[in-house]
């Protein structure tokens, strides 16, 4: 990247049960709350209403969630850095309650 004085970094993530998305990144308060939104929007649990339950009770939810955020960013890059806000960072979102690991797919263009 470090070659790139005007391009554009994109990355896709492929899975359909954790996302990217960009926020804060300085005060973990705002991780917590967002985590405390999605689990109040988005029940888990013998109890939620979901059909798809093939990979456990988190597995719809995880879905629901991902399409909440989505799986793609693009991000400007300007003098060979990401140009991004002072409190701004890149947050892959695990929403199964047990991680696996995940794989981004990132294409940068520009000059």
């Amino acid at each position: 990247m470090a070659g790139f004085k005007c391009g554009l970094a994109h990355f896709f993530l492929q899975h359909t049960s954790a996302s990217l998305t960009i926020n804060e990144n300085y005060d973990s308060d705002v991780r917590d709350d967002t985590e405390t939104f999605l689990n109040r929007v988005v029940p888990e649990g013998m109890s939620a209403p979901w059909k798809h339950t093939l990979e456990g009770p988190d597995d719809m939810p995880a879905h629901i969630k991902s399409s909440m955020f989505g799986c793609t960013l693009t991000i400007p890059i300007t003098d060979g850095k990401l140009n991004m806000g002072t409190w701004q960072g890149i947050w892959l979102c695990e929403h199964r309650d047990a991680a696996t690991p995940r794989r981004i797919v990132i294409t940068l263009n520009g000059m």
